[in-house]
């Protein structure tokens, strides 16, 4: 019988990999804690109807990528493709918004998506985000983008360009569509399947296909259908951009996947991935997301970034950490009668905040050395009987090569000051 393996499209977090894991959520929720971001979390599964009025019927994501299932009584039920719709959902439904405005929070968490598997994005995926709840200001889009920029720089991710667009307000958008079906209706019959759908149902998506890119390149321009008053938001946005020294280049083809964006958008490129489709992250504004809920108008704004391809990225630039070792100390013990002694010292060698693995198999000591460096160790607890008699061990050091015998009260001490030296330690 062969072994099964993981299903395609999604990937284990194992050990040796899990220290560069943790370093990343922890510099988001350090960066966001700074801007005042709290940790909000929602539930993996939400009604489906979340996703589909929320996201759009007719979005890439909603038509071709959920993954949706009926529950035993029969309710349509989604893994969450993504994490706004459901934030908006918790943060409106909790009544938040009437204690504060804006609510700040951020998130991490597995989203789902039936996407063509290749490396850095997988059909499970995890993001980390912040959404800002419950006020419309330029001021606050710019302070948003900026978190996601100082997120990167804490990372230690350069060569990163923020692209930066606005779709504009609800008329705007409508105008818009309607000059693109103008323009793209006589070249109905030169478009590639999935762009004479978008075409019916969401003709902004045409702006994103690489296969019809030159029709692209020649269509109406978003910036000319913004009133005055979208085109000051958006010019505000900019000034802030600017105050923060975070340099940006205008996109008027970004456009964004989903339906809930309005005025600004935004995405994050990295200089070794290829454009629109490969961005690091990104988000926008979502004034209209509410409403399309069942909830009264709450204007937003937030983003999200994936958190396999950010450490790909960091892995490429060797901004990663070094992985700490499984283990700082490995206790052995000689004989098994020394086992309960051995436990112990381990037990003392924890309480003194040493990372501590009791090794009290039968294998030869050769064998257990070989282990314990393997773990990375730096020392080696040996107890033997003469050890456990006089309540005492041998204290080796792996790295050089010398050995001592240490009471056991004095062991955790002993350990600590050699691990982390004190500058005017002797």
């Amino acid at each position: 019988m062969p072994p099964i393996a993981p299903v395609r499209g999604t990937h284990d977090l194992l050990p040796d990999a899990s220290a560069a894991w943790q370093w990343l959520l922890d510099t988001h929720r350090r960066v966001a804690g700074e801007h005042g971001y709290r940790l909000a979390d929602t539930p993996v599964f939400e009604h489906t109807e979340l996703f589909e009025r929320g996201v759009g019927v007719g979005t890439d994501v909603v038509d071709k990528e959920m993954y949706t299932f009926a529950d035993r009584a029969g309710r349509s039920l989604t893994l969450r493709p993504e994490g706004t719709a459901g934030m908006v959902r918790a943060v409106l439904g909790a009544h938040l918004t009437q204690h504060e405005r804006p609510v700040r929070v951020h998130y991490v968490g597995p989203m789902f998506r039936h996407d063509r598997p290749q490396k850095g994005r997988y059909r499970q995926f995890a993001q980390v985000g912040v959404e800002c709840i419950g006020e419309r200001s330029p001021y606050l889009d710019a302070e948003v983008i900026e978190v996601g920029w100082r997120f990167l720089r804490a990372l230690g991710i350069d060569d990163v360009t923020l692209q930066v667009n606005s779709l504009g307000d609800p008329a705007d958008r409508a105008r818009y569509r309607a000059a693109l079906r103008a323009y793209y209706e006589p070249l109905r019959d030169q478009l590639c399947a999935d762009c004479r759908r978008r075409l019916d149902v969401n003709p902004l998506r045409l702006l994103d296909c690489k296969r019809d890119a030159a029709h692209a390149e020649r269509a109406p321009r978003l910036e000319d259908s913004l009133s005055a008053t979208s085109a000051q938001f958006f010019d505000t946005v900019l000034d802030g951009l600017r105050d923060a020294a975070i340099p940006w280049t205008r996109n008027w083809r970004l456009v964004r996947g989903l339906d809930y964006y309005v005025d600004t958008a935004f995405e994050y490129w990295h200089s070794s991935l290829e454009g629109a489709q490969n961005a690091l992250g990104g988000g926008g504004r979502y004034d209209g997301l509410a409403e399309v809920l069942g909830f009264a108008a709450t204007p937003g704004i937030g983003y999200a970034f994936g958190i396999e391809r950010l450490l790909l990225i960091a892995e490429q630039g060797g901004s990663l950490p070094p992985s700490p070792p499984a283990a700082e100390v490995v206790v052995c013990s000689l004989e098994p009668g020394q086992a309960t002694a051995a436990a112990a010292l381990a037990r003392g060698l924890r309480d003194a905040a040493v990372r501590t693995v009791l090794d009290t198999s039968e294998r030869k000591l050769g064998a257990k050395l070989g282990a314990a460096d393997r773990l990375g160790a730096r020392f080696c607890v040996l107890v033997g009987s003469d050890e456990a008699m006089a309540h005492e061990a041998t204290l080796r050091d792996l790295r050089e090569r010398t050995q001592e015998r240490v009471s056991a009260a004095e062991l955790g001490d002993r350990v600590r000051r050699a691990l982390h030296p004190t500058p005017d330690a002797p």
